[in-house]
């Protein structure tokens, strides 16, 4: 059986379903990370993130019902680790 790909977005590229796909090296930094991105960048779960947040240990924004984290403040959280 042969499957075909979408000529539009290659395989690797291709996210989950309701997903956003991730930027492109060097196209731009993004301002606002979700908590699922966040919890990517130190390798935690994502309810440890969210721990983390309801603590105050790491600073996050609300936008309407969502909930993020800006890179700085995740940067701060990690220097601050020692």
């Amino acid at each position: 059986m042969v499957t075909r790909q979408s000529a539009s977005s290659p395989p690797e590229r291709r996210g989950r379903r309701g997903h956003r796909p991730v930027p492109e090296e060097g196209v731009g930094q993004r301002l606002l990370l979700t908590v699922e991105e966040a919890a990517d960048c130190l390798c935690v779960g994502r309810t440890y993130m969210f721990d983390l947040i309801t603590r105050g240990v790491v600073a996050s924004v609300r936008i309407g019902k969502l909930r993020r984290v800006r890179p700085e403040d995740l940067e701060f959280y990690v220097s601050s680790l020692r």
